[in-house]
């Protein structure tokens, strides 16, 4: 079979006009929803029925009312024997998909053999009024039964019918009549929800010492160590030094622990006597309830518990009382940290866990999820193709799902969603996802979501105030290669509340004091993460309805850190990028020396010649050129959000073996056992180099950004220090800025921060090309 040839355009981003707001401007509409399509849909609100006639031949009634409009036919639940029923149900119909000019609502008896029909209200849709949010809801009305003839039966029901979009609070709660083929169990897994991470606490545990241990094994001195435990998280201490009963530590355990503080920190004093083979000397359960909360590098008190021993007794485990050992403890809950779970390139929250810490807000994040387009068949249902996608957007601590649109590879789903933005330098992700829960999807095997591709946008990237309307592509990488798997239309705005609390906020570090002032081990740092997107995965799932796993582990790159031979190849093609001018500008320099160009040559030596007369121009000089190429380069800055990249990614020129080794599984399957051992620990190791390199071409590229306008408010605060510094600079004795810089540079300790200095705060603030990386 021919490959079909690539093509770049087929991955690239477009602009698009989409129609925001649903309406002309000056009207009402506009300052709802404003930045989606408006949909207009019928409401039809069920209330309450009263005094309804019984039909069958018990003298009872079982109501139940059907809301009918051309093909499409909605019911509510049923009651048993009840003559003053009370619904309360919504339901919406898309205007679109409208075919009848009436609304019937029907009030039915529900019977075994054949429902009774008890009455109707009949609505002509040209006579049913508009809604407008903010205007309060309509009030439901009681309108009389009336036959099919027309006549007046008794009883009353009690409605509201109303034209109205997306925007209207029903809306999320409604039946939808797009949904009609899906049954009552699934139609909570296809609303739209806004769902909340649990706050995350890092929780510290030194272990110092313990005193009067009682080995069971009298003969030697023990070996001992400390493993804690908290949930799935379990960690240990080295084995004392001292072969002693009174053993010292001094170690720091790091855990990860979510609020509410469900679980028990659990110690357990343990002694080595062989390989493999432990013996528990006493242990302790401690209630993260009572544990003191930090919100600096000061030290807590430091406190002594009493350790437990458990002894068997006829086969049973009983608590020894009569037991005097204890462990010497430091516990807190660290809240000056920031509790990473996602990657620290695609971070969309900065703050630290305690809310004291907070800083005011800076501005406002809205996002349109509008449509896709051209999404591909995801399963077969009933012979065919078909896929039924929805949205899930994070940015903080607040992850929002649009409703699954069934069955359609054009959906529309005109939603709109509003984050508070603490922090420019964070990035929005998007993905797209087809929804394999329906119809008794639960009890399928093993059924996961599958993802269609995902979209992430820096906020640094985003001039204020704009509307960006554009049409992304959503790429999929798979052991076949990378594959497009349609377009989604978002409209995404930021709005800044202060333009100089964001400026200022270049100059701030980009992650909480206790990161720099303690900071934790690289190592530590996985680890940690992997925890905390465990606990976020898991308490998403066990909402109702979940957020899935695998939704949560691919919204949060678990997987980014594996070896791949097309990323590093990718990170190695990066960092020559970074390099090329630097190459360019010897090669210049060299044709100069060798006199390629002659007039070129005589202007070099007679600046090179003016330098050396007067040394005090060379710095103004070099800040006054980079004033003029950030000025020149303006007219090129990027106009378009960063998209995924598939060439910078290089997932077209991946060779099928590369993709074969990127997609086996972790452990290796390849046979045998030592090739596999080996190639895991080759991957592994890959792995931490292709981070390293990916980290060195990132800082390569920040430098590249300072005057590419890429970040437009950090490249004008760049030119226009340069502008300000060249001035200061001519201005200012060369010899005086020399001395000043020295002094400054040998200053003494005393007068030196742990915090970073404000360019190196601006410096990592900068965006690199990894938010563009598949």
């Amino acid at each position: 079979m021919m490959q079909r040839p690539f093509r770049p355009e087929e991955y690239s981003l477009k602009e698009t006009t989409p129609h925001l707001g649903g309406a002309a401007a000056g009207d009402k509409l506009t300052t709802t929803y404003d930045l989606v399509e408006q949909m207009q849909y019928l409401y039809v609100r069920v209330v309450k029925a009263k005094e309804l006639p019984s039909k069958d031949l018990t003298g009872s009634c079982d109501p139940y009312v059907e809301v009918k409009l051309g093909n499409y036919k909605g019911t509510t639940r049923h009651f048993e024997k009840k003559t003053n029923p009370e619904w309360n149900q919504v339901f919406a119909f898309s205007k679109e998909r409208i075919q009848a000019s009436v609304v019937e609502i029907i009030v039915k008896d529900k019977d075994f053999v054949k429902d009774d029909y008890i009455g109707r209200v009949m609505f002509d849709l040209n006579e049913v009024p508009k809604r407008v949010p903010p205007d309060s809801p309509l009030a439901p009305q009681w309108y009389r039964l009336e036959e099919r003839n027309g006549h007046k039966v008794k009883g009353e029901l009690m409605l509201a019918v109303w034209m109205g979009t997306q925007a209207d609070e029903a809306f999320p709660e409604a039946w939808h009549s797009d949904a009609a083929s899906i049954p009552g169990d699934g139609l909570a897994s296809i609303r739209s929800k806004v769902y909340l991470t649990p706050k995350l606490w890092y929780l510290r545990v030194n272990v110092i010492e313990a005193q009067d241990l009682i080995p069971n094994d009298k003969t030697r001195f023990p070996e001992v160590y400390v493993k804690a435990m908290l949930g799935n998280q379990a960690l240990r201490t080295r084995v004392s030094p001292g072969r002693t009963l009174n053993p010292m530590w001094n170690e720091d355990l790091m855990f990860v622990a979510a609020e509410p503080f469900e679980e028990h920190l659990i110690l357990s004093v343990e002694d080595r006597i062989a390989p493999g083979k432990d013996d528990v000397i006493g242990r302790t359960v401690i209630s993260l309830q009572h544990v003191a909360r930090r919100l600096d590098h000061k030290l807590l008190n430091s406190q002594w518990y009493n350790l437990e021993k458990h002894v068997m007794v006829d086969g049973e485990q009983r608590k020894e009382t009569k037991f005097s050992s204890r462990i010497h403890l430091r516990i807190c809950l660290e809240g000056g940290y920031h509790v990473l779970d996602e990657s620290t390139h695609y971070s969309s929250d900065l703050r630290p866990t305690a809310k004291q810490l907070w800083k005011h807000n800076i501005g406002v994040l809205e996002l349109g999820i509008l449509t896709a387009q051209g999404l591909l068949p995801m399963k077969t249902k009933d012979g065919r193709g078909t896929t039924d996608p929805y949205c899930v957007a994070k940015y903080g601590q607040k992850w929002v799902r649009t409703r699954t649109i069934i069955d359609s590879f054009t959906p529309k789903w005109n939603e709109q969603y509003t984050w508070e933005v603490h922090d420019p330098c964070t990035v929005i992700t998007i993905g797209v996802f087809d929804n394999c829960h329906l119809n008794g999807g639960e009890k399928a095997n093993g059924a996961r979501d599958t993802r269609i591709g995902k979209v992430r946008i820096r906020l640094s990237t985003l001039e204020t105030d704009r509307v960006y309307t554009h049409s992304y592509p959503l790429i999929v990488l798979t052991p076949a290669g990378v594959k497009k798997m349609g377009e989604v239309q978002l409209a995404v705005r930021f709005t800044c509340s202060s333009l100089l609390n964001m400026m200022t906020l270049y100059s701030q570090p980009l992650l909480p004091k206790m990161h720099y002032v303690h900071p934790l081990s690289v190592i530590q740092v996985d680890n940690l993460r992997r925890q905390a997107t465990n606990i976020v995965s898991t308490r998403l799932s066990r909402a109702e309805p979940p957020l899935r796993k695998e939704i949560v582990e691919y919204m949060l790159d678990v997987d980014s850190h594996m070896w791949s031979m097309r990323k590093s190849k990718a990170n190695f093609f990066r960092i020559m990028g970074v390099l090329s001018p630097l190459i360019a500008v010897a090669r210049w320099f060299d044709q100069i020396c060798h006199w390629r160009n002659p007039l070129t040559t005589i202007l070099i030596h007679v600046l090179f010649v003016i330098l050396v007369l007067y040394p005090e121009l060379i710095l103004p000089t070099i800040f006054l050129y980079l004033f003029l190429i950030g000025v020149w380069y303006y007219r090129w800055r990027s106009r378009q959000p960063p998209h995924m990249d598939t060439r910078l990614s290089h997932a077209e020129t991946a060779h099928p073996d590369e993709l074969d080794e990127e997609f086996d599984t972790f452990p290796t399957s390849r046979p045998p056992d030592i090739v596999r051992m080996r190639y895991d620990r080759l991957r592994s190791v890959a792995g931490r180099i292709q981070t390293v390199v990916g980290d060195l071409a990132t800082q390569g590229e920040r430098l590249q950004s300072l005057l590419s306008w890429r970040d437009p408010r950090a490249t004008a605060l760049f030119v226009t220090f340069c502008f300000i510094a060249a001035i200061v600079l001519y201005v200012t004795p060369f010899r005086v800025v020399v001395f000043l810089a020295g002094l400054y540079t040998l200053r003494h300790p005393r007068f030196r921060h742990k915090m970073p200095s404000v360019p190196l705060n601006f410096f990592r603030r900068l965006p690199a090309r990894t938010d563009s990386m598949l």
